[in-house]
């Protein structure tokens, strides 16, 4: 038996196909190979001069709706914040979700088109059975049938750090596989029938973006900008600021001229203050994508199936909650790299509004202030107001989880550079945040904000 007989028995008995299966064997090879993936800085030039979506002629792409998929990366859980189930079922507004808001959107480019545009969800194991639930509630307007709406993540075994096989942990089975990171996407479309269901369907093009992304919505300018230029795969790309000095960043290939992804555990050590320059390296991937499906499909079967993107290499242990079992590798491939895979691959930059994923309750606490607007058709955005710039938002750690933030309270936000929030405080209606405040309470009882404008200053 060779070493990846054992993880391809695993996964047949499983469920997993050909595509997920081949690759898992490619990232485990590269695994065994100790790949690094470093991208050093003389290997790339700073990627510049790039397309704005703000330049963009406003022709409305409305013949192209009903040629386009609406894909959404559904596969997370919000345990980072205190949730149970699918992140997408959090309450933006009162009796309204993230999922809520996705079905109103596509509803209305149905509207505006009047085709069927498609909205498809790429759920886990994890999110599939409560997200499915909550649509019943559109059964009426076609959300309701999995086979319409669902495209199920595959899943990949942990590898055990001692002996490269495939771990094994009898105290719970389910430990054992992990998720394959968002570029699992071009396995799924294929192992699942939906790419060439789609195709047959004369769907062309799909817009993918994560679910927790409310700025990311179906725009038919950028549509007919990326129809009308050929390309196989466009990306939209924002402005780092200093906060985004970690994150990865786009770059060109000094060797063929393509566009490429380097995280920063792609980056020698002798490099990172490169990496880290943002006047240098100026644009981070917001993970909102544009797939030309016809090409997606041919540089499929020109690479037997699988694309080769870079494998990320993480190690944990097999059961995240207990640091004394056996040290794991997950292996995981990132569907932004895939820019580099494709000749004539795009980026474009969008206004930081496109980006507004909600990660953490401070985020969450900003996207339900006065700071944001929720339009009837499904979108999400900064008021005018706020000339693109959100609030920037601290909490202290008594209001990781989101029911803590029941009793915080939703200040008004929308002439609000920043808010420090640091001990027990609750808001009174009325409280109104402007400038640069901090709510500081070093007693364990809560204290009250009463009622009243709050401006630059410590209270």
């Amino acid at each position: 038996m060779s070493d990846f007989d054992a993880f391809e028995i695993k996964m047949r008995a499983a469920g997993m196909g050909d595509a997920p299966v081949a690759v898992f064997k490619r990232n485990y090879e590269a695994l065994l190979r100790d790949e690094t993936g470093l991208i050093p800085e003389d290997s790339i030039a700073p990627a510049g001069d790039l397309p704005k979506s703000n330049d963009l002629p406003e022709g409305d792409g409305a013949d192209l709706l009903g040629q386009t998929v609406i894909v959404k990366l559904n596969g997370g859980l919000g345990t980072g914040m205190g949730l149970l189930g699918p992140k997408s079922l959090l309450a933006v507004r009162e009796g309204v979700n993230f999922l809520d808001l996705m079905v109103r959107q596509t509803l209305s480019l149905r509207q505006r088109s009047g085709m069927k545009v498609r909205l498809l969800l790429m759920n886990s194991f994890s999110t599939s059975e409560d997200t499915l639930a909550h649509l019943q509630r559109y059964k009426a307007e076609g959300f309701a049938d999995a086979d319409e709406v669902e495209m199920m993540q595959n899943m990949v075994p942990k590898i055990d750090v001692a002996t490269f096989k495939p771990v094994e942990w009898l105290a719970d089975p389910e430990q054992e596989w992990c998720p394959p990171g968002h570029g699992d996407l071009y396995p799924a479309l294929v192992g699942s029938g939906w790419l060439d269901r789609l195709l047959a369907e004369s769907v062309k093009y799909a817009f993918v973006s994560n679910s927790d992304n409310l700025g990311a919505i179906l725009d038919p300018a950028l549509l007919a900008f990326f129809a009308e230029s050929g390309a196989p795969f466009m990306m939209e790309v924002t402005r780092r600021t200093s906060a985004d000095r970690k994150g990865g960043h786009l770059a060109i290939r000094k060797s063929d001229g393509r566009l490429l992804l380097r995280e920063v555990a792609q980056c020698p050590d002798a490099d990172l203050d490169a990496f880290q320059d943002i006047d240098k390296h100026q644009y981070f991937n917001t993970n909102s994508l544009w797939l030309n499906l016809e090409k997606l499909k041919a540089q499929l079967t020109a690479n037997s199936g699988a694309l080769p993107l870079p494998m990320i290499k993480n190690k944990k242990t097999v059961d995240p909650r207990d640091a004394k079992s056996p040290a794991v590798f997950q292996l995981e491939i990132a569907m932004g790299s895939a820019i580099e895979c494709f000749e004539g691959a795009l980026a474009v930059e969008v206004p930081r509004s496109r980006f507004a994923p909600v990660k953490t309750t401070a985020d969450l606490l900003a996207l339900r202030s006065d700071a944001y607007e929720v339009l009837e058709d499904g979108q999400v955005r900064l008021r005018e107001e706020r000339e693109g710039v959100p609030p920037d938002i601290s909490l202290s750690g008594e209001y990781k989880l989101v029911d803590s933030l029941d009793s915080l309270g939703v200040p008004s936000l929308i002439n609000c550079r920043s808010l420090k929030v640091s001990g027990l405080v609750s808001f009174d209606e009325g409280v109104v945040v402007e400038g640069d405040v901090t709510f500081e309470n070093h007693q364990s009882k809560r204290k009250a904000i009463p009622a009243g404008v709050y401006n630059n200053g410590n209270y």
